[in-house]
């Protein structure tokens, strides 16, 4: 029963309010949220997920409750979160990146999963089939990995002459980081880059890792996206612009903070997607009804000031293309 309904029925019958308001909190579904990460680098992807509950007509504190549960870059901790989910009970799981997915998927075969994932689910194991997901996992496919291809070409069009390549990777997400690693060695390779790896699995380690970019003198740096490099955003365009050197990063966040360029889906769109299909579940749809969407949003921002501070000219045919720029 929906809030505005709700008082509408019981109209002046103010002195039952308590008591039928206490039982509609009791009844509120429950909704299970497990990350990788920290509450505060997951803000602006959080409103997009209430933003798509709300379009399914449930609000947080009202109609709906939900519990988090974040592992703060401890990922052994992201198993026994899980568990704890399931155990509570709560109607429906959502799992931010692989290594949350597989955890939400170890723990349960019965409470639907809604998964935000960046590389093709149905490679990861997660699901067999996008177009009908079987077992209790849907969700959403973010593409940021598929597109490492396609950022060291926007970094060889905006750094002309670019010949070698820093590549920042997080060793500890296997399922995330080693198909970017094929794709951008092969990619690297036809376009006659070399490119040198760089892992960081802490920010003290990403840190060392741009001390040693500082002292290589690469052309550029290409930032590949884990649940964790994407949540250091901020560390990451300060460390570039530190030691002066262009870098593409996946999420807007990266720009917005003062990185170069960054290319990738839109991230809090993707959530607020996840937002609609868990409302979707809670309101009685099967999971195999619920295909696996495929983000079709991607943005370019150019962080124009910052490429003056570097002494890049930004192309005018970039520019054009540029969802954003930053100025």
């Amino acid at each position: 029963m929906r809030r505005r309904e709700f008082i509408t029925l019981i109209g002046g019958a103010a002195i039952g309010w308590p008591r039928v308001a206490y039982t509609q909190q009791l009844a509120a579904p429950v909704i299970g949220f497990i990350d990788p990460r920290t509450p505060e680098v997951v803000a602006s992807r959080l409103r997009g997920f209430r933003q798509g509950l709300k379009d399914s007509g449930y609000i947080e504190g009202e109609n709906v409750a939900i519990v988090y549960r974040w592992a703060e870059d401890q990922i052994d901790r992201l198993p026994a979160l899980a568990v704890d989910l399931v155990r509570r009970p709560v109607a429906v799981i959502v799992a931010s990146g692989p290594l949350s997915s597989f955890a939400a998927k170890a723990a349960t075969t019965k409470i639907p999963i809604v998964f935000l994932v960046g590389n093709d689910p149905v490679q990861l194991g997660l699901t067999t089939s996008l177009s009908r997901p079987s077992g209790n996992m849907t969700g959403i496919n973010i593409f940021n990995s598929e597109l490492v291809a396609k950022r060291l070409e926007l970094l060889r069009d905006l750094v002309p002459g670019a010949a070698r390549i820093a590549v920042l990777v997080n060793p500890a997400d296997a399922a995330l980081t080693e198909p970017q690693s094929k794709e951008v060695t092969n990619a690297a390779r036809a376009m006659g880059l070399h490119i040198q790896i760089h892992n960081a699995n802490t920010s003290a380690e990403i840190n060392a890792a741009f001390q040693a970019i500082g002292r290589e003198r690469p052309d550029a740096v290409l930032v590949t996206s884990t649940p964790f490099l994407n949540g250091r955003q901020v560390q990451l365009a300060q460390l570039a612009a530190f030691h002066r050197v262009p870098a593409i990063s996946a999420l807007r966040d990266y720009a917005e903070a003062g990185g170069l360029i960054s290319y990738g889906s839109n991230i809090v769109d993707a959530y607020r997607q996840a937002g609609i299909y868990v409302g979707r579940i809670l309101g009685g749809a099967k999971l195999a009804e619920l295909p696996v969407v495929q983000s079709d949003k991607f943005e370019l921002v150019i962080n124009v000031e910052t490429a003056r501070m570097l002494g890049l000219t930004v192309p005018t045919s970039l520019l054009g293309r540029a969802d954003v720029i930053i100025d």
